[in-house]
């Protein structure tokens, strides 16, 4: 795992055995000093777990498989569940996904022509801000009119009802649709930042934002269609900050491809991961780093993790539940009032 730190390059060498597999690994560039030290600490702790040594092979596939059934057994975890006192929830594109909420793979990851990827960048901010706007505004448009699912309504309940008995739940979620706090969750954490705030590239200043649209001339824009013209909106229209004066041109307050991760989020989610007593990882692939971490570090020190996806995982057999299947089917029973439990 190689990250940059200014012009200080800090290389974590992997020492799996290579003929057992391909380890997991990631690649982050980071700038700031709280990020590198929270990043060491996770590689620190998780570089020896990381190598997890299983080929990419059928017969990898059915292992998994198989540590999988003997892991989902949902009367040992309800009873795990029912000792709890801190529970962190890491969630991802899975849970969003079954309110209709489009993740960045596959089909799905083009708007217009575009890949994704090539539009949610600092670069293509700064070279066409106006298309990018577009492609946002069509996303925040797409995400108002989606709704809390049952595993969002289960957290949120959940979460509710713990409080009121001196338990705390809190959700890590790589989620930026706010579909989470929407369901009721009330101590959330967002790992890549949230598309219905904005931040003025001029003064930093931070805003919650519901408009829709944003401004005037988004109005009707951001069709998602191939043969979709730019609309090549002047950048004096588009949004603009309000704090003041300043009346800088606002961003989507998100993490972009190669930008890094707020650091006081990080730090508070390092916190989170080290007083949690039991951990829920939900529709989550573990392939996105540093997230894919969080669930692993948190097994590594003996706590246990219950993972909660449609498929495996590349970090399934770390943890000691795993239940498959459709996250709104699955975690509604799990999450479920114990019968030890005094509401």
């Amino acid at each position: 795992l190689s990250t940059k730190r200014e012009s200080e390059t800090v290389n974590i060498t992997c020492r799996c055995d290579s003929r057992q597999g391909s380890c997991l690994s990631a690649h982050l560039s980071l700038s700031s000093e709280p990020v590198t030290m929270i990043l060491r600490q996770f590689t620190a702790r998780m570089a020896p777990q990381a190598c997890v040594g299983v080929r990419n092979s059928l017969a990898a596939q059915r292992l998994l498989v198989e540590v999988a059934r003997h892991n989902s057994d949902m009367a040992k975890f309800r009873e795990v569940f029912s000792k709890a006192k801190h529970i962190a929830i890491i969630t991802g594109s899975g849970v969003s996904a079954e309110s209709g909420v489009p993740s960045f793979r596959g089909a799905k990851s083009y708007w217009r022509k575009w890949q994704v990827q090539d539009l949610a960048t600092p670069e293509a901010f700064s070279r066409c801000p106006s298309r990018v706007w577009e492609f946002y505004h069509h996303r925040r448009e797409l995400m108002l009119a989606k709704k809390p699912n049952a595993a969002h309504l289960a957290i949120a309940e959940c979460e509710a009802r713990l409080t009121r008995q001196g338990r705390s739940v809190v959700v890590i979620t790589q989620n930026i649709d706010e579909l989470h706090q929407r369901a009721g969750s009330k101590h959330v954490l967002e790992v890549h930042g949230n598309i219905f705030k904005t931040r003025c590239i001029s003064c930093g200043d931070v805003k919650v934002n519901h408009h829709n649209p944003i401004c005037a001339a988004l109005e009707g824009k951001g069709s998602p269609e191939p043969d979709a013209i730019d609309a090549n909106i002047p950048v004096e229209k588009l949004p603009r900050c309000e704090d003041g004066d300043c009346n800088g041109l606002l961003r989507p307050s998100v993490v972009w491809f190669g930008e890094t991760l707020d650091s006081d989020v990080l730090t508070k989610v390092e916190k989170e991961l080290d007083i949690c007593d039991l951990c829920l990882v939900v529709g989550n692939s573990s392939i996105v780093y540093p997230a894919a971490m969080f669930g692993p570090q948190v097994a590594s020190r003996g706590v246990p993790v219950a993972e909660f996806n449609m498929t495996t995982t590349p970090a399934t057999s770390r943890f000691t539940f795993h239940f498959q299947g459709p996250c709104g089917t699955t975690l509604p029973p799990a999450l479920a009032p114990h019968e030890t439990e005094v509401i």
